[in-house]
């Protein structure tokens, strides 16, 4: 853990204690405080489950943004035997904050498509923070229709605080762009599947989200608008957006209820950002049940089923 969240009071003190307990074990061997270093191990755990069991939406948010959690570049290193990257939209530019590309998942050949922030301040700025411009999404749709073309399964991975606002973006038809995402992801002939690894926010995110089942990470959150900005727009006041992440009902939680996605993943005690390779893995099992349930299905089956559970979100009974 190089970051603790402001909620996580106590932990940071007891986690440096076992590490300097451990510290003075190595340097003298003779010294026994095994027990005493297991002890403070139980008070961390409890601590973490004390802390994580009623984590407000606010809270859940700074988790999602917390820069330890999985990125879809360690899909590549983790999970996948081999990734074949794939570059540009043949259009316009390369945009770094999507990449994509041939992979091979536990046997299975696919396509993959990710969202990816960056991790220190060099490759954020290259990645613009995740935040894609038309062409990420125009490169997006190409890997689509070669998956179509080569009947691969896809597999995307969301994590943006949404599609680039900034002037050279809007034109160069940012809005169409995504459009044109989304209806390319319903109209797959083959299954698709999603996942939700921290932050998904607005249109961006939806636009690698239209898909046969769509995976949420246990403290990710996905909305129209952040927080920050849904209480500009409201209130005037960025500072209302632990008021405006409660109303937006943006947990995995609410979600599943609402039927926006279909299934919520796990995460290792503490969040996905104590133990990245783990949650990494409880990800994998998930997407492998998935790959199972959807392979041998026809492509109209895929297409009429994908676009009927769109078309019943936000359907009010009477």
């Amino acid at each position: 853990m190089s970051a603790f969240l402001p909620f996580e009071k106590g932990l940071a003190e007891l986690e440096g204690q076992i590490a300097e307990l451990r510290a003075k074990a190595q340097a003298d061997e003779g010294l026994e405080i095994e027990e005493e270093i297991r002890q403070l191990e139980k008070r961390v755990e409890a601590r973490l489950d004390e802390i994580y069991s009623r984590l407000t939406p606010w809270e859940r948010c700074q988790i999602a943004r917390h820069p330890g959690r999985p990125h879809s570049s360690d899909f590549a290193s983790t999970l996948f035997e081999e990734f074949v990257p794939l570059a540009g939209d043949r259009a316009f530019a390369e945009d770094f904050a999507i990449i994509g590309g041939l992979v091979r998942f536990r046997g299975r050949s696919a396509v993959f498509i990710g969202q990816e922030k960056g991790r220190d301040t060099d490759s954020r700025i290259q990645r613009n923070f995740g935040m894609a411009r038309p062409e990420g999404y125009r490169k997006a749709i190409r890997l689509m229709e070669l998956a179509d073309r080569f009947r691969l399964p896809v597999l995307t991975t969301i994590d943006t605080p949404g599609a680039y606002p900034g002037r050279g973006a809007e034109e160069r038809g940012q809005a169409e762009a995504i459009a044109r995402t989304v209806e390319k992801g319903l109209a797959l002939g083959v299954p698709s599947i999603a996942v939700i690894l921290g932050e998904g926010g607005s249109g961006g995110a939806v636009a690698l989200a239209t898909a046969s089942r769509v995976l949420m990470s246990e403290h990710a959150v996905y909305s129209v608008i952040s927080p920050e900005g849904c209480a500009s727009i409201l209130w005037r006041d960025t500072e209302k957006a632990e008021t405006a992440a409660a109303a937006l009902r943006l947990t995995a939680n609410d979600l599943l209820r609402f039927g926006v996605i279909d299934r919520i993943v796990k995460e290792p005690r503490g969040g996905a950002h104590r133990d990245s390779e783990r949650a990494l893995q409880i990800i994998g099992d998930a997407l492998e049940e998935e790959f199972e349930t959807l392979e041998g299905t026809e492509p109209e089956d895929v297409r009429r089923s994908r676009r009927a559970k769109f078309l019943a979100m936000g359907t009010v009974a009477m």
